[in-house]
Formats: structure tokens, sequence, C-alpha cells
């Protein structure tokens, strides 16, 4: 289960801290998941300081989004699921607390969609794909995830990558302005907290006014509840 640790200014909220890499979790977005980064989050807000945020997964995995157990068990209560992953979205876009993602491995469907609510993204350049499978899977996008895409990325890229289902590596994600860099392997965690010890002193009000005018209308397409799919 996630978990936060502060060094110096810097928190950094690891999905997951197995001893052997290899048995890493997907980090899908389990309930129980949910819980976890909502509490970490409630304990980087109630901080004092300059302080940014950089969140990682371990192993082969950043995040494999929408936990596909939850939606098969219980079909009904999907649109109420989603809606909740949508405001984790919108959470993160409102922290006054710069953050950085760390994406040391995959990050497929709403993992992706979550890199992107990151002001900073540093991706592992030699393994991992960035990839929005939902035309695979048939399943569409929602208002609010829609935005963010679009927002985040521009219509070009969106659309190959919603369109398209494109998988793409560090080179290419960086490439395409999916993520701002890519690092070795040993390298990404390190970078990511060196680029929030940066950001960290612009903590406030007036850095979350700046993200909110860059995303635009998406805040408030994430907050819409989500009434079917």
């Amino acid at each position: 289960m996630p978990s936060l640790s502060r060094h110096d200014a810097v928190f950094v909220l690891r999905f997951a801290e197995p001893a052997d890499p290899a048995d890493a979790p997907d980090n899908a977005f389990s309930p129980d998941f949910l819980d976890a980064l909502d509490a970490a989050l409630d304990e980087v807000e109630a901080s004092d300081g300059p302080a940014a945020l950089v969140t990682t997964g371990a192993g082969k995995f950043y995040s494999n989004g929408l936990d596909l157990s939850v939606i098969g068990g219980d079909p009904e209560g999907v649109p109420a699921y989603v809606s909740r992953v949508q405001r984790l979205y919108a959470r993160l876009l409102r922290l006054e607390t710069p953050t950085v993602a760390a994406v040391n491995g995959h990050a497929f469907a709403g993992g992706a969609m979550l890199v992107l609510c990151h002001d900073h993204r540093v991706m592992r350049a030699d393994r991992g794909y960035w990839n929005l499978p939902e035309v695979a899977l048939g399943m569409p996008f929602p208002a609010g995830m829609n935005a963010l895409i679009t927002t985040r990325l521009g219509h070009p890229v969106a659309a190959t990558a919603m369109l398209a289902g494109r998988r793409y590596a560090g080179p290419e994600a960086e490439a395409a302005g999916i993520v701002h860099e890519t690092a070795a392997e040993d390298a990404v965690l390190d970078r990511a907290v060196e680029v929030a010890a940066g950001l960290a002193p612009w903590r406030g009000a007036n850095y979350a006014g700046i993200r909110a005018g860059l995303v635009g209308d998406v805040l408030g397409h994430l907050d819409e509840p989500v009434t079917r799919l």
C-alpha cells in the first residue's frame, strides 16, 4: 500500500515498497489504495513551509489505473467509482504543493492520466510504457478524463494516444511532450526529487492559481459526477 515519507522539503509518496521489486503490485486504484492516497495528501496539505510532492511506483509498474476487479464486481457502482478517481485527479491539480511524477515503469489508462496530473514528469528511459488502452478495451473517456488528456497533451498527441492506443516508451513520451524528461532506471526518483526540491519554495495559493489557469476548464469537468459509461 502507499506510504509517505519526507526528505527535507520533498514528500515522496511511494505507491508500493516491496522487499523484492519483482513482487511489486500494479498499483491499480482499489478503494483501499485510493483511501491511502487521500490520507497521504491530507498529510501533505497539513504540513507547513516550503514543500513539493513526488509520486512513484516500484518495479515494473507506476500504476495500472482503474481496478478492473472493482469494475467487474460492481457494474452499477462504476460511475461512482470513476467519479472518485476523477476527484483524486482534481485534488492533485488543486494542491498548493508542486508535484513531480517519477514514472518508474508502466503507466496505463488511469495511471497514465495520473501522470498527467503532475506539474513535472520524469520517466524511465529504457523500459516501461505510457499508454491509454481504452479504445482497445471498449471503454469511453468521461468528460473529465477527456478534458485532462486533451488539455495536458494538446490535440494531435491526445488524438493519437486515445484513438490509436499508442504505447509510448520513455524517449517517445518525452518527444511527444507527455513527460518532460527521461532518466536511467536508478536515477528516475533522484531526478524527480531534485526537480521537486527546486519547486518547493513556490508552494502556496499563487502557485496553485497559476496551475489552475493552465488547466482551464479541466477542474470543472473532473468535479462533475460521472452518471454513466
